[in-house]
């Protein structure tokens, strides 16, 4: 009876040093969606009132958790009975991702914001849908790059047993959410905490200006990582055109880095998944 349980022990062991090794070669092939991700919802998550910032991000982290719930069963699902679907999915996935890249491009460039003043009437209700919109736009991404994610630790682990699978997929799916919204947490609270160290300097200047310095260097972050992710949903869309539609990969010239290449794709599939789209809502607006 005891050798039978030491014997059901020492394979648990055996199993959890498989799903470390595992999880650390999976953690580090998806790596570069995990900072394509970070820079995507830290963006998102930005932009609101103090007193919002931390209720929209959970918010956005829980919609995450949900994502990935759905998400996990399907790849196992899918890659087991019908594995075309997930490069289908990803394939869609890459031009949402894509489309809403130029069209922050677009919006940036042409489309001035109009302030309205918090005596506004409208003001409150206008802020509220903002939320609303920036939550709603930030699951959808993240369930995006989560299947991504997802799908390349899945990658990393197809020639090992189902329990292997699933406990090193679920893994970096959990890092994905936990990592990169702590993160986010981290950074869109650094006002507040160059606040309270100027609250607690006593007159001393290195903590004054330590805080005064994280105070100007948050809204620096926050224009940085609005550049930066939408850069990210443009070369994660086209990272994803390169590696799953193989006439696009053999079109580009091989003397382009990949990083180049990846960019030129994401961005031309943008243009014409935007294009189309806007033409359907005109078309639709014209029919009303």
């Amino acid at each position: 009876m005891a050798s039978g349980i030491f014997a059901v022990l020492d394979d648990i062991a055996v199993l959890m040093d498989d799903v470390v090794m595992m999880s650390k070669l999976a953690t580090k092939k998806t790596a570069g969606i995990l900072g394509d991700d970070l820079a995507v919802n830290a963006e998102k998550a930005t932009g609101f009132v103090a007193s919002k910032e931390l209720p929209v991000l959970w918010a956005i982290t829980k919609g995450s958790f949900i994502n990935k719930l759905i998400i996990l069963p399907a790849v196992f699902i899918l890659s087991y009975f019908l594995p075309v679907a997930i490069k289908f999915t990803l394939v869609i996935g890459g031009l949402y991702l894509a489309y809403e890249g130029v069209h922050k491009i677009f919006e940036s460039l042409f489309h001035k914001k109009e302030e309205k003043s918090k005596a506004d009437p409208d003001y409150n209700v206008e802020i509220s849908t903002n939320e609303q919109v920036k939550i709603k736009s930030a699951i959808t991404t993240d369930f995006i790059l989560s299947v991504e994610i997802v799908i390349i630790a899945m990658g990393t682990v197809l020639d090992k047993s189902l329990p292997i699978q699933i406990m090193t997929v679920s893994f970096v799916a959990l890092l994905a959410t936990v990592g990169v919204y702590g993160l986010v947490a981290l950074i869109v609270r650094l006002d507040d905490f160059g606040l309270m160290l100027i609250s607690k300097s006593k007159g001393n200047k290195l903590l004054v200006a330590l805080g005064n310095g994280f105070i100007r260097l948050l809204p620096i972050i926050i224009r940085f990582l609005s550049v930066v992710g939408t850069i990210a949903l443009i070369l994660v869309a086209g990272g994803i055109f390169m590696h799953n539609i193989e006439s696009v990969h053999h079109i580009m010239p091989t003397s382009w880095p990949s990083i180049l290449s990846e960019f030129a794709v994401g961005l031309l599939g943008g243009i014409m998944a935007f294009m189309v789209i806007t033409g359907i809502i005109a078309i639709f607006k014209k029919i009303k």
